[in-house]
Protein backbone atom coordinates (compact mmCIF):
# COMPACT_ATOMS: atom_id res chain seq x y z
CA UNK A 1 0.00 0.00 0.00
CA UNK A 2 3.06 2.36 0.80
CA UNK A 3 4.73 1.69 -2.26
CA UNK A 4 3.28 4.50 -4.65
CA UNK A 5 4.27 6.94 -2.12
CA UNK A 6 7.82 5.75 -2.02
CA UNK A 7 8.01 5.54 -5.75
CA UNK A 8 6.91 9.29 -5.92
CA UNK A 9 10.11 10.87 -4.55
CA UNK A 10 12.52 8.57 -6.67
CA UNK A 11 10.62 9.32 -10.13
CA UNK A 12 10.65 13.10 -9.54
CA UNK A 13 14.82 12.94 -8.79
CA UNK A 14 14.98 10.16 -11.88
CA UNK A 15 13.24 12.67 -14.28
CA UNK A 16 14.78 15.98 -12.90
CA UNK A 17 18.09 14.29 -13.21
CA UNK A 18 17.26 13.65 -16.85
CA UNK A 19 16.05 17.17 -17.40
CA UNK A 20 19.62 18.69 -15.59
CA UNK A 21 21.37 16.22 -18.19
CA UNK A 22 19.87 17.03 -21.17
CA UNK A 23 20.21 21.06 -20.15
CA UNK A 24 23.92 20.62 -19.49
CA UNK A 25 24.57 18.26 -22.48
CA UNK A 26 22.64 21.18 -24.74
CA UNK A 27 24.98 23.79 -23.57
CA UNK A 28 28.15 21.26 -24.33
CA UNK A 29 27.15 20.29 -27.39
CA UNK A 30 26.12 24.22 -28.59
CA UNK A 31 29.67 25.52 -27.16
CA UNK A 32 28.27 27.43 -24.61
CA UNK A 33 30.79 24.98 -21.87
CA UNK A 34 33.75 25.01 -23.77
CA UNK A 35 35.79 21.82 -24.38
CA UNK A 36 38.41 21.38 -21.24
CA UNK A 37 36.27 24.21 -19.28
CA UNK A 38 35.62 23.60 -15.79
CA UNK A 39 31.98 23.03 -14.47
CA UNK A 40 30.67 25.17 -11.87
CA UNK A 41 30.50 23.45 -8.45
CA UNK A 42 28.02 21.12 -7.08
CA UNK A 43 26.25 24.24 -5.08
CA UNK A 44 26.50 26.59 -7.82
CA UNK A 45 25.13 23.85 -10.48
CA UNK A 46 21.62 23.42 -7.20
CA UNK A 47 21.47 27.20 -7.10
CA UNK A 48 21.06 27.85 -11.07
CA UNK A 49 18.33 24.92 -11.33
CA UNK A 50 16.67 24.82 -8.49
CA UNK A 51 17.52 20.76 -8.03
CA UNK A 52 19.20 18.98 -4.95
CA UNK A 53 22.76 17.51 -4.58
CA UNK A 54 21.78 13.98 -5.80
CA UNK A 55 20.29 15.54 -9.00
CA UNK A 56 23.93 16.79 -9.73
CA UNK A 57 25.62 14.33 -8.75
CA UNK A 58 23.37 11.50 -10.40
CA UNK A 59 23.43 13.82 -13.82
CA UNK A 60 26.82 14.50 -13.61
CA UNK A 61 27.82 10.32 -13.69
CA UNK A 62 25.35 10.61 -16.35
CA UNK A 63 27.33 12.72 -18.23
CA UNK A 64 30.38 10.89 -17.54
CA UNK A 65 28.85 7.88 -19.04
CA UNK A 66 27.94 9.74 -21.88
CA UNK A 67 32.07 10.45 -22.23
CA UNK A 68 30.90 14.46 -22.43
CA UNK A 69 32.38 15.22 -19.05
CA UNK A 70 35.61 14.22 -16.76
CA UNK A 71 35.80 14.18 -12.85
CA UNK A 72 39.44 14.99 -12.09
CA UNK A 73 39.11 13.73 -8.11
CA UNK A 74 40.14 16.98 -6.18
CA UNK A 75 40.19 19.31 -8.95
CA UNK A 76 36.92 19.32 -10.05
CA UNK A 77 34.81 18.13 -13.68
CA UNK A 78 35.61 19.14 -16.84
CA UNK A 79 34.33 19.22 -20.54
CA UNK A 80 35.64 16.71 -22.90
CA UNK A 81 37.63 18.08 -25.76
CA UNK A 82 35.89 17.27 -29.09
CA UNK A 83 39.10 14.73 -30.03
CA UNK A 84 37.79 12.77 -26.73
CA UNK A 85 34.57 12.21 -28.30
CA UNK A 86 33.35 9.74 -31.23
CA UNK A 87 34.19 11.38 -34.56
CA UNK A 88 30.80 11.11 -36.25
CA UNK A 89 28.66 13.98 -35.11
CA UNK A 90 25.40 15.53 -36.87
CA UNK A 91 25.67 19.31 -36.10
CA UNK A 92 22.43 20.65 -35.23
CA UNK A 93 21.73 23.08 -37.54
CA UNK A 94 21.96 19.98 -40.11
CA UNK A 95 18.52 19.33 -38.31
CA UNK A 96 16.37 22.60 -38.92
CA UNK A 97 14.17 21.11 -41.26
CA UNK A 98 11.47 18.87 -41.75
CA UNK A 99 13.50 16.70 -44.50
CA UNK A 100 16.45 16.64 -42.29
CA UNK A 101 14.70 15.17 -39.39
CA UNK A 102 12.85 12.45 -41.52
CA UNK A 103 16.25 12.01 -42.90
CA UNK A 104 17.73 11.59 -39.45
CA UNK A 105 15.23 9.12 -38.82
CA UNK A 106 15.48 7.09 -41.54
CA UNK A 107 19.15 6.89 -40.03
CA UNK A 108 18.11 5.63 -36.97
CA UNK A 109 15.17 3.08 -38.07
CA UNK A 110 18.38 1.08 -39.74
CA UNK A 111 20.16 1.45 -36.49
CA UNK A 112 18.12 0.89 -33.58
CA UNK A 113 15.79 -1.66 -35.10
CA UNK A 114 18.54 -3.71 -34.71
CA UNK A 115 19.86 -2.67 -31.73
CA UNK A 116 16.43 -3.57 -30.36
CA UNK A 117 17.24 -7.35 -31.39
CA UNK A 118 20.40 -7.41 -29.59
CA UNK A 119 19.60 -5.84 -26.88
CA UNK A 120 16.54 -8.80 -26.28
CA UNK A 121 19.53 -10.93 -26.29
CA UNK A 122 22.14 -9.70 -24.53
CA UNK A 123 20.41 -7.40 -21.58
CA UNK A 124 20.91 -7.91 -18.05
CA UNK A 125 19.11 -6.80 -15.47
CA UNK A 126 21.10 -3.71 -14.95
CA UNK A 127 19.59 -2.75 -18.27
CA UNK A 128 16.54 -3.18 -17.64
CA UNK A 129 16.05 -1.51 -14.43
CA UNK A 130 17.56 1.85 -16.34
CA UNK A 131 15.40 1.27 -19.29
CA UNK A 132 12.58 1.07 -16.61
CA UNK A 133 13.48 4.22 -14.77
CA UNK A 134 13.87 6.26 -18.11
CA UNK A 135 10.30 5.13 -19.11
CA UNK A 136 9.04 6.11 -15.33
CA UNK A 137 10.51 10.03 -15.44
CA UNK A 138 9.13 10.04 -18.98
CA UNK A 139 5.56 9.37 -18.09
CA UNK A 140 5.92 11.55 -15.12
CA UNK A 141 7.12 14.02 -17.22
CA UNK A 142 4.02 13.89 -19.70
CA UNK A 143 1.54 13.75 -16.65
CA UNK A 144 2.61 17.15 -14.73
CA UNK A 145 3.30 18.71 -18.20
CA UNK A 146 7.11 19.24 -18.00
CA UNK A 147 9.53 18.82 -21.35
CA UNK A 148 9.73 14.35 -21.87
CA UNK A 149 12.66 14.91 -24.10
CA UNK A 150 15.63 14.04 -22.22
CA UNK A 151 13.80 10.67 -20.67
CA UNK A 152 12.76 9.77 -24.05
CA UNK A 153 16.60 9.86 -25.28
CA UNK A 154 17.37 8.08 -22.44
CA UNK A 155 15.28 5.23 -23.25
CA UNK A 156 16.86 5.03 -26.64
CA UNK A 157 20.44 5.53 -25.29
CA UNK A 158 20.28 2.20 -22.83
CA UNK A 159 18.66 0.19 -25.46
CA UNK A 160 22.32 0.91 -27.37
CA UNK A 161 24.14 0.32 -23.99
CA UNK A 162 22.19 -3.07 -23.59
CA UNK A 163 23.60 -4.39 -26.92
CA UNK A 164 26.57 -4.69 -24.88
CA UNK A 165 28.23 -3.11 -28.63
CA UNK A 166 29.97 0.50 -27.49
CA UNK A 167 29.35 1.06 -31.55
CA UNK A 168 26.02 1.48 -30.93
CA UNK A 169 25.84 3.52 -27.66
CA UNK A 170 28.35 5.54 -29.26
CA UNK A 171 26.59 6.95 -32.17
CA UNK A 172 23.73 7.39 -29.87
CA UNK A 173 25.64 9.46 -27.54
CA UNK A 174 27.10 11.27 -30.93
CA UNK A 175 23.11 12.33 -31.99
CA UNK A 176 22.29 13.71 -28.05
CA UNK A 177 19.19 14.13 -27.23
CA UNK A 178 18.73 16.61 -30.65
CA UNK A 179 17.69 12.65 -32.11
CA UNK A 180 14.12 13.13 -30.93
CA UNK A 181 12.67 14.81 -33.44
CA UNK A 182 10.18 16.91 -30.79
CA UNK A 183 13.84 18.67 -29.76
CA UNK A 184 14.09 20.20 -33.21
CA UNK A 185 10.92 21.48 -34.47
CA UNK A 186 8.19 21.19 -32.13
CA UNK A 187 7.12 24.15 -29.86
CA UNK A 188 3.47 23.02 -28.82
CA UNK A 189 2.71 23.60 -25.37
CA UNK A 190 3.47 20.17 -23.46
CA UNK A 191 -0.63 20.71 -22.32
CA UNK A 192 -2.36 20.49 -25.18
CA UNK A 193 -4.90 17.21 -25.29
CA UNK A 194 -3.71 16.33 -29.15
CA UNK A 195 0.06 16.52 -28.09
CA UNK A 196 -0.62 14.38 -24.71
CA UNK A 197 -2.39 12.02 -26.71
CA UNK A 198 1.04 11.63 -28.94
CA UNK A 199 3.18 11.14 -26.17
CA UNK A 200 1.14 8.87 -24.26
CA UNK A 201 1.29 6.92 -27.68
CA UNK A 202 4.99 7.09 -27.38
CA UNK A 203 5.20 6.02 -24.02
CA UNK A 204 2.56 2.77 -24.74
CA UNK A 205 5.25 2.34 -28.01
CA UNK A 206 8.32 2.48 -25.89
CA UNK A 207 6.64 -0.20 -23.56
CA UNK A 208 6.41 -2.31 -26.29
CA UNK A 209 9.40 -2.40 -27.14
CA UNK A 210 10.34 -3.20 -23.57
CA UNK A 211 8.50 -6.03 -23.18
CA UNK A 212 9.85 -7.91 -25.63
CA UNK A 213 13.44 -6.85 -24.74
CA UNK A 214 12.37 -7.93 -21.06
CA UNK A 215 10.70 -11.24 -22.55
CA UNK A 216 14.56 -11.75 -24.80
CA UNK A 217 12.19 -11.95 -27.65
CA UNK A 218 14.28 -10.53 -30.63
CA UNK A 219 12.30 -10.29 -33.19
CA UNK A 220 9.44 -9.13 -31.40
CA UNK A 221 11.57 -5.93 -30.29
CA UNK A 222 12.80 -5.72 -33.68
CA UNK A 223 9.56 -5.29 -34.90
CA UNK A 224 8.15 -3.14 -31.84
CA UNK A 225 11.17 -0.48 -32.29
CA UNK A 226 10.50 -0.38 -36.35
CA UNK A 227 7.15 0.55 -35.88
CA UNK A 228 7.93 3.03 -33.13
CA UNK A 229 10.50 5.20 -35.40
CA UNK A 230 8.34 4.52 -38.65
CA UNK A 231 5.40 6.25 -36.42
CA UNK A 232 7.43 9.26 -36.17
CA UNK A 233 8.55 9.33 -39.54
CA UNK A 234 5.44 9.04 -40.97
CA UNK A 235 4.05 11.83 -38.73
CA UNK A 236 6.96 14.16 -39.90
CA UNK A 237 5.96 13.59 -43.46
CA UNK A 238 2.76 14.55 -42.90
CA UNK A 239 4.25 17.66 -41.65
CA UNK A 240 6.09 17.71 -45.37
CA UNK A 241 2.74 16.81 -47.32
CA UNK A 242 0.29 19.29 -45.44
CA UNK A 243 3.29 22.88 -45.90
CA UNK A 244 3.56 22.26 -50.41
Amino acid sequence: MNTPTAEAPKRKTRSLTFGLVDQLSTEIQNGTLNSGQKLPTEAAIMARFGVSRTVVREAISKLQAACLVETRHGIGTFVLAQTDTPSFRINPNQLGTLHDVIALLELRISIETEAAALAAVRRNEDNLRVMQDAMAAFLSAIEEGRDAIAADFQFHHEIARATQNNHFADMMNSLGSQAIPRARLETTSPEEPQRLGYLRRVHQEHENILNAITAQDAESARAAMRTHLSNSRDRHKKGISSHP
